[in-house]
């Protein structure tokens, strides 16, 4: 028998810019994380406010939640070609 040779070609799933725009929404999703660890106390007996601050209780959750939807823009814009 004679084998045909076929070209396999590969195609991403996305297109280039879709990646670049995952990536952004990653670093917004990253930063909002890394913005709300910490506050704690060493000493559960002690009370810090820290907790409660705008940093950790707005600014946070909304880079979070922005991320997110940067991410589903990202997901559902269609490829240029």
């Amino acid at each position: 028998m004679k084998k045909k040779n076929k070209e396999i070609k590969s195609e991403f799933l996305f297109g280039k810019r879709n990646y670049a725009i995952m990536l952004i929404g990653l670093a917004f999703i990253g930063l909002g994380f890394i913005l709300m660890a910490g506050g704690g106390s060493d000493n559960p007996e002690i009370f810090n406010a820290d907790i409660y601050n705008f940093r950790r209780i707005r600014l946070a959750p909304t880079l979070v939640l922005i991320g997110l939807g940067i991410e589903i823009y990202a997901i559902m814009s269609k490829p240029k070609k």
